[in-house]
């Protein structure tokens, strides 16, 4: 039983049932069924009162919206009462995890918000425990509660609550991940990934579809042929379906009891499909009558769950009227009272922008700046990787691997970077993914969810050029810790081969960072050399935050990236390497260009032309200080990189030193890098396309011409 908190004497008090579970179960072993009959008298008027709640609420919302104070996005709940009801009152505090979506208000109400909290959400202000106001009205939350903050994408929490569901398993858990959403959302292709490995892996997940008939303005028949979402999961194995009515309290009690018994004896998903109607419009913005006719809205408000529930407590003899009429004066007392509190509460400060846009990195003691002078025997750069992932995974037993193919009898990763592990260490936490991009990276973020010491290696693709399927996923990652107000950091490290030079064309060849860049909350790495792949990777894995790992895989074997590996070495984030030193031009570059840069200026050091050759090692975040004090000796910047030059991230570089050493200039940035062109298969073609150091030499002797 869930009750919401209340403040000062006045509020309305609402009956705690601490042991209301006990009871209940015991209540079911006898009666099975949820009934009016056999549900007490007190619990009917907690039920009732949270309804009323909900509904004075959800028809208050649009007035906060015309009197500009608020709620500029609301998407009624009146038709769902039934089960978003029943999906509160399953939810326990400190057991399960509960994703709702942005028609959950009285789910949210049902789980345990005030209507203090509600209102707080719908007016961002910044005491909103959902996010303080950065995140859209309607998006209930409560972390500490396990209650979280989901996105405006519809649906993608799904595979959220089945990485939270992996994570209960591994951690031998006993609840439920509660994922809710609408009936349309399920045509989204990460739902399907979702529910398919949550059947696969029999994950203790229930995923409530509220089927309200309509996307928006799209009716159910254009989005599935079955008359019932849930049919589409008929031939999954290891799922149970159960469809209930949730215009109905007692239907839909009996669905979620039972889906919840279910997942946790059975431990295996659960799909609750609930039949529901929408009274209202979509949203505010919304105009329903524009494609429904009266008799369609009519008929909808005939099934209305709230009046019908009252009537069933009246003709029942459960309440008088005057009883009911109490309740509803004392409601309405207690919404007032949490509106007149909301009104009072500040408006976020503008300066709190920045604050919480990345967890915090792991900070070096012993390497702060990322350099060594350590001698002796040199290590691969492949062979770094994979002994770093294995000291890590000893020195946090909470990190975890997976992804496509990084697992199996000898074979580690197509590249074997990951070779051995799941030998060490168990398929408990090294284990191979289905090859479905946005489902790897999206149950990282639920799975680090239920802990904060838990970090999660995830190879994104086998090939970075394969990684845009996941690329919903990382925008969600990208501003999960921004939107929650500091609430949650997924922790994340995704790895992901990049570049050329292996002659692999499309798809197996091409850079993507230039791409990646702009989205803030994430840390892009790209190390060149084997000791900085080691020392990169170690402060990636012991970091908060998402950080993308990105390994040119040319490098792997390369015996110019091999290097002394120091034992525990780290490199800080934002701390670029001068690799030679010179005083005529400065070569800024990070990756696989490092090496052309490198044998470039040697043999530019035959013609009398000395140059920098300054590896960034990190783009995001950039070392702007590392550039400007290079540019501003030699006077002259050269930027290097494999990407295409065309909106290449030597872009930013560029724009960068104009901003910060046009000063120091003696002559344009020049820049070197792909053409604008795919990276074809024949190694011809791809030569014609990619950098090296040939290109490099010829730019720099047209840039010491000015």
């Amino acid at each position: 039983m869930k009750v919401m908190a209340t403040k000062g004497e006045n509020r309305y008090k609402f009956s705690r049932f601490r042991h209301f579970w006990k009871g209940i179960i015991m209540l079911m072993k006898v009666a099975k069924k949820f009934t009016i009959k056999n549900t007490d008298k007190e619990t009917l008027k907690q039920w009732y009162t949270l309804m009323t709640i909900g509904r004075l609420i959800d028809e208050r919302a649009p007035n906060y919206l015309k009197q500009a104070i608020g709620w500029s996005y609301h998407a009624p709940y009146a038709g769902h009462d039934g089960i978003q009801l029943a999906i509160g009152q399953v939810f326990t505090i400190g057991e399960d995890h509960l994703f709702p979506y942005y028609r959950d208000m009285l789910t949210a109400i049902s789980a345990g918000l005030s209507a203090e909290e509600i209102i707080l959400n719908g007016t961002s202000k910044a005491t909103d425990i959902a996010s303080g106001g950065r995140h859209m009205s309607n998006h209930f939350a409560k972390p500490e509660w396990n209650i979280h903050n989901v996105s405006s994408c519809t649906g993608n929490h799904t595979l959220h609550a089945v990485g939270v569901g992996r994570a209960m398993k591994r951690y031998n858990h006993k609840g439920v991940s509660i994922s809710s959403q609408g009936e349309s959302s399920v045509s989204e292709g990460y739902c399907y990934e979702a529910i398919n490995g949550a059947s696969r892996e029999k994950l203790p997940v229930i995923f409530v579809f509220q089927d309200n008939g309509y996307g928006i303005s799209v009716p159910k028949w254009e989005q599935t042929a079955n008359e019932h979402i849930s049919d589409n999961f008929r031939g999954f194995g290891n799922l149970r379906i159960i469809q209930c009515d949730g215009t109905d309290v007692f239907d839909s009690m009996n669905a979620m009891y039972e889906a919840k018994k279910h997942a946790i004896e059975k431990e295996e998903p659960v799909i609750v499909d609930a039949q529901c109607v929408r009274i209202h419009s979509h949203s505010n913005s919304d105009k329903h009558e524009l494609y429904r006719d009266e008799k369609e809205l009519a008929d909808a408000l005939a099934r209305d769950p709230y009046p019908k529930f009252k009537k069933e407590l009246l003709e029942n003899k459960v309440f008088t009227k005057k009883e009911l009429e109490a309740i509803d004066e004392e409601c309405k007392k207690h919404v007032l009272e949490a509106h007149a509190a909301c009104m009072k509460a500040p408006l976020p400060d503008p300066n709190s922008i920045f604050d919480h846009v990345i967890g915090a990195a792991y900070e070096s003691t012993k390497y702060p700046t990322g350099e060594h002078q350590q001698e002796g025997e040199s290590t691969r750069f492949i062979d770094a990787l994979n002994a770093t992932m294995k000291a890590e995974f000893h020195h946090n037993p909470d990190t975890f691997l997976w992804g496509q193919d990084v697992a199996n009898k000898e074979k580690g990763g197509i590249f074997n970077v990951s070779k051995g592990m799941q030998q060490e260490f168990g398929r408990e936490r090294v284990f191979n993914a289905p090859i479905a991009e946005d489902f790897i990276v999206g149950t990282a973020n639920g799975f680090s969810r239920f802990n904060k010491n838990i970090r999660v290696v995830v190879e994104g693709a086998e090939f970075a050029d394969y990684f845009w399927p996941a690329m919903e996923q990382l925008v969600e990652t990208s501003h999960d810790y921004w939107r929650s107000n500091g609430a949650f950091s997924p922790n994340i490290t995704i790895r992901l081969a990049s570049g050329g030079y292996i002659g692999g064309g499309l798809y197996h060849s091409q850079n993507i960072e230039a791409s990646l860049a702009p989205f803030p909350g994430i840390r892009i790495v790209v190390p060149a050399f084997a000791d900085d792949a080691a020392g990169l990777l170690r402060t990636c894995m012991r970091s908060e935050g998402v950080s993308l790992y990105l390994e040119p895989k040319a490098l792997y074997t390369d015996k110019r990236a091999a290097t002394v590996v120091p034992e525990d070495f780290e490199v800080p984030f934002g701390k670029a390497r001068l690799r030679r030193v010179g005083e005529h031009m400065s070569m800024i570059t990070y990756g696989n260009a490092v090496h052309f840069c490198l044998e470039a200026a040697e043999k530019l050091a035959e013609e009398g032309i000395s140059c920098d050759v300054l590896d960034l090692r990190s783009i995001k975040p950039l070392d702007v200080d590392a550039i400007v004090e290079t540019v501003a000796k030699t006077n002259r910047a050269l930027v290097v990189h494999e990407d295409k030059v065309f909106a290449g991230f030597g872009g930013e570089i560029v724009a960068t030193i104009n901003q910060k050493a046009f000063e120091h200039l003696d002559a344009p940035v020049m820049r070197v890098g792909s053409e604008n062109v795919p990276v074809g298969f024949n190694r011809i073609l791809e030569k014609a396309t990619l950098p090296n150091a040939d290109k490099v030499i010829a730019a720099a002797r047209q840039l010491m011409q000015y």
